[in-house]
């Protein structure tokens, strides 16, 4: 949802920039503003991929922990 609200700015930003700069300029800066969506949204999806391997180390290590604190009490 985030990334359609990014494009949606995007598009009203370049709709500006084609109706200000006529010719070539108006359509560079379009084409850098939806370029920009796209590196926002690879961002956002790679984020959540650390995420998700940060939270499974977490776990990992938690498991370790208790499983050496059950030797430990034995």
């Amino acid at each position: 949802m985030i990334i359609y609200a990014l494009a949606l700015g995007a598009i009203e930003r370049g709709s500006v920039y084609l109706t200000r700069f006529p010719g070539w300029g108006g359509k560079l800066l379009f084409l850098a503003c939806t370029g920009a969506v796209f590196m926002a949204g690879a961002k956002i999806l790679d984020c959540i991929k650390y995420e998700k391997a940060a939270k499974q180390q977490t776990l990992a290590v938690e498991a370790a922990d208790a499983q050496a604190d059950r030797k430990e009490a034995a």
